[in-house]
């Protein structure tokens, strides 16, 4: 809990419906939810249950059709799509199944990305880089391209890059979806890692039973309504 006794992630009575012409499908319903400090959830449930669209909510990439997220004590549901950019970059680490990082750079270029929106000179960059690098064990990758990269050591690159702000959460949607089971255990265990040695708030979607047993909880998403845990 947070220093008042209150989660660092507050969600009342959320709900998300998109329309296809003159038709409105619900996706999230009356979603409540908190998330302590220091916890990792793993939302599950069947495809179109909900769970990226509740993530893309919580990561402020999405807007709600109704209801509150709270994150650190700021509404962000209240937020202007500026303001919710600016809070996104500061507050919000991203780990994604396809690693997104952009082939023409190197690992070193990928991971100091979000550095460049921050008042911080080309040296401290560079300190804040090597750091997560070494964190996630790619001390020796750093002028490595994706391509010459393995699928696990791009998503650790990944991590890195989600780290290196020091975000409020990290959003994982699937993270070990596109890896083989030796490389999707060695990211499991670094997330895990995080969020026992760093206290990171992790938020993960997976349809694998063996990666959300990591987190402390599992919530299930059933056709836009979340239960509780099985």
């Amino acid at each position: 809990m947070g220093p008042e006794g209150n989660p660092i992630v507050r969600v009342r009575n959320l709900s998300k419906s998109y329309r296809r012409g003159e038709q409105v499908i619900p996706v999230l319903s009356d979603i409540d939810l908190d998330i302590n400090e220091g916890e990792f959830i793993a939302l599950m449930g069947p495809s179109g249950s909900g769970k990226s669209t509740l993530l893309n909510l919580l990561a402020g990439i999405d807007k709600a059709d109704g209801g509150s997220i709270e994150i650190g004590g700021v509404d962000i549901t209240n937020l202007t799509e500026t303001e919710l950019a600016l809070w996104r970059a500061a507050h919000v680490g991203f780990i994604f199944q396809f690693y997104n990082l952009i082939p023409v750079l190197t690992a070193f270029e990928n991971v100091e990305l979000p550095l460049l929106l921050k008042d911080l000179s080309k040296k401290e960059r560079r300190v804040h880089v090597e750091l997560v690098m070494d964190l996630v064990g790619l001390s020796d990758r750093l002028d490595h391209y994706p391509g010459q990269l393995s699928g696990g050591q791009q998503q650790r690159v990944a991590i890195a890059r989600a780290l290196v702000t020091d975000p409020t959460i990290l959003v994982a949607d699937e993270p070990t979806g596109d890896l083989d089971k030796v490389s999707a255990e060695e990211v499991l265990g670094l997330m895990a890692r995080l969020n026992e040695e760093f206290k990171k708030v992790i938020i993960m979607v997976t349809h694998d039973p063996r990666a959300a047993e990591k987190a402390h909880v599992i919530r299930h998403l059933e056709k836009g309504y979340l239960n509780d845990r099985a």
